[in-house]
């Protein structure tokens, strides 16, 4: 009975997985749609005032405002910071490359994350995690792979640099966010990363605020309900099911990737984008199941 329960949990979350990543890639291409008009800073403001009203309604919603006000501040602040740097440079990326090279880069920050677990959570990293970890950095270089025009022009090459750069942002927020988890509640992290977004980037794009088109009020609600509904679905996901189940579905988004490249922008991934994509994937999923067996280990000598 355990064991089924367990399965129906894995399921749930892996089809809100699947919804999050669908989400979560709608929402970029509407910041790939913004960014051709607007700063980049005013679209990460725009990001968290669009989504901020529909996260006080659901903290309303689910009387939960007591939780939202004891939190660790520093470790808040932080992750609004990277949040911004993280949107900014991800937007600048996406702004020049097509979603699935985009997405393909991005891919790193699961590795990066394991980097990290050593010198902040104290995690013990297996070796074979370090060589996981170096052949994904391997297949960074391909997916990234500069040609001679790029690097006389520097458009693609800075792009694909601002990916990896978010990347590490991501990284490091997602690390500061495990941190957080350990006393905060999941909607106190919520609703200060989209007020620290809304006027921590706002005021820093403030000096060359562009106005707002009537003809994006679209976009807008599209950016609103893309980014909220994608942010409760990925919390479902990892709410009921396990880590190891349910993270190989984030690499779903290479698939949203090429299909809104080629229905929207009629672009498709060069070949080296689809070897680097397959070595990066690769590494991440030899990551997932290591870490899930090396969990199986341990449950069964706490519980023979």
């Amino acid at each position: 009975m355990p064991h089924s329960r367990l399965a129906q949990g894995n399921l749930r979350s892996i089809v809100a997985m699947l919804v999050a990543v669908g989400f979560f890639a709608l929402m970029d291409a509407v910041l790939k749609a913004l960014s051709a008009r607007y700063p980049l800073l005013q679209i990460a403001a725009l990001r968290g005032l669009t989504a901020l009203p529909l996260v006080l309604l659901y903290i309303t919603w689910r009387g939960t405002w007591h939780t939202v006000w004891r939190i660790r501040w520093p470790l808040h602040l932080l992750r609004g910071a990277l949040g911004i740097t993280m949107l900014v440079l991800f937007t600048m990326g996406v702004r020049e490359l097509p979603l699935s090279a985009t997405y393909t880069l991005f891919f790193i920050a699961p590795l990066l994350i394991t980097m990290l677990s050593v010198p902040v959570l104290k995690e013990r990293v297996p070796t074979a995690h370090w060589w996981a970890v170096a052949i994904g950095f391997v297949g960074v270089l391909i997916a990234l792979r500069p040609s001679g025009e790029d690097l006389q022009t520097g458009l693609v090459t800075l792009a694909g640099l601002a990916v990896l750069a978010s990347a590490l942002c991501y990284a490091v927020a997602a690390v500061a966010g495990r941190l957080v988890s350990r006393s905060d509640s999941s909607e106190s992290m919520v609703l200060w990363m989209m007020v620290m977004m809304a006027l921590g980037a706002g005021a820093l794009a403030l000096p060359n605020w562009v106005a707002i088109q009537t003809a994006d009020a679209p976009l807008l609600l599209a950016l609103a309900i893309t980014g909220f509904g994608g942010q409760l679905a990925i919390t479902e996901a990892f709410r009921h099911g396990q880590a190891s189940a349910v993270a190989p579905f984030e690499y779903s988004a290479l698939a949203w990737g090429v299909g809104l490249d080629w229905l929207v922008w009629q672009s498709l991934p060069a070949a080296h984008t689809w070897l680097g994509a397959a070595i990066i994937i690769g590494s991440g999923l030899y990551l997932v199941r290591r870490e899930k067996r090396i969990t199986e280990v341990h449950a069964t000598a706490e519980h023979p």
